[in-house]
């Protein structure tokens, strides 16, 4: 489907509906395609927050009194 941006506008959530059930949607101008609408694909990883609860050690472990002295003893060398 092909639509001006005037008609874009006004039935914009019609257009992402279609859009999003795999119809094609072209946006022209004076009756030159300018952009088409797709769907955005999910990017792989996490779903939720939380995914990865429980898969690492203590991790505050690493914020302690040695790793303080540690970045201590490295700035002032340097």
């Amino acid at each position: 489907m092909q639509v001006n941006m005037l008609e874009a506008k006004n039935q914009l959530s019609k257009l992402v509906k279609a859009a999003v059930s795999g119809e094609e949607v072209i946006i022209a101008n004076h009756g030159e395609a300018q952009v088409r609408l797709v769907p955005c694909v999910a990017a792989p990883g996490l779903r939720n927050w939380g995914g990865l609860a429980g898969q690492f050690g203590d991790v505050d472990a690493a914020f302690g009194e040695q790793a303080d002295a540690e970045v201590t003893r490295l700035f002032n060398d340097a």
